[in-house]
């Protein structure tokens, strides 16, 4: 892997795993709303940044998402659903993901192996859900599962040896989960940042469209 592209690079996990790719020697590109201006629910912000960039890249992973959007809390039954708190759960957490994968198709060589890596969460898995609850941070993740999905076998058709997955990190210790990690075991960024490469570092084509945890573990759709 010699050049990597991180969007989100910002954010706590983003962060450690562009670190943890330069100590390797790998060619970073980082990216994030904070510092470059790059808001993912744009589209044309992300055809614009996107467009700029040269070359090609051997991993591309989107690191950015949220689950407190504009002080709206996970919601905890039905009558706390609200209009807008879904739609910026989507906005940010399934379509800007996608957006990014639409605009940087043409970063991905088509003549190597390459990775296309989304963080999801295991909270998205339909089939793994036994305690309900968290409704639109959970359908916007499970819509983002059906995204990489689809975009994987699109890409396929085209990219041989290009691995498209949702990836789940895992609880870590950043102000995204500070609220909520109570009950849960959690783990510094860094060691997720290990976690997630070494799962990258396995991927092959075979495993394209598919949905991983950070001990490589497949994930129920």
């Amino acid at each position: 892997m010699e050049r990597a592209l991180i969007i989100g690079a910002s954010g706590g996990i983003g962060t450690a795993i562009a670190a943890a790719l330069t100590a390797r020697g790998v060619q970073v590109t980082a990216l994030s709303r904070s510092r470059d201006g790059l808001d993912v629910t744009d589209d044309s912000a992300v055809r614009a940044h996107l467009a700029a960039l040269e070359g090609s890249y051997d991993l591309i992973l989107v690191a950015t998402g949220a689950l407190e959007i504009d002080g709206a809390e996970p919601e905890k039954s039905l009558r706390a659903l609200e209009p807008k708190a879904l739609m910026d759960q989507f906005a940010l957490n399934a379509m800007g993901p996608a957006l990014v994968l639409k605009h940087a198709a043409h970063l991905l060589p088509r003549d190597r192996r390459a990775v296309f890596a989304a963080l999801s969460a295991r909270v998205g898995s339909i089939g793994d859900n036994r305690l309900g609850g968290w409704y639109g941070y959970r359908a916007a993740k499970a819509a983002l599962n059906q995204l990489v999905r689809c975009a994987a076998i699109e890409l396929a058709r085209t990219h041989k040896q290009l691995s498209v997955v949702a990836l789940h990190p895992g609880t870590v210790q950043t102000d995204f989960t500070r609220k909520y990690l109570g009950r849960h075991p959690a783990v510094p960024p860094a060691e997720a940042a290990e976690n997630l490469l070494r799962v990258i570092d396995g991927l092959t084509p075979a495993d394209t469209g598919r949905f991983f945890d950070w001990a490589g573990k497949e994930v129920a759709w």
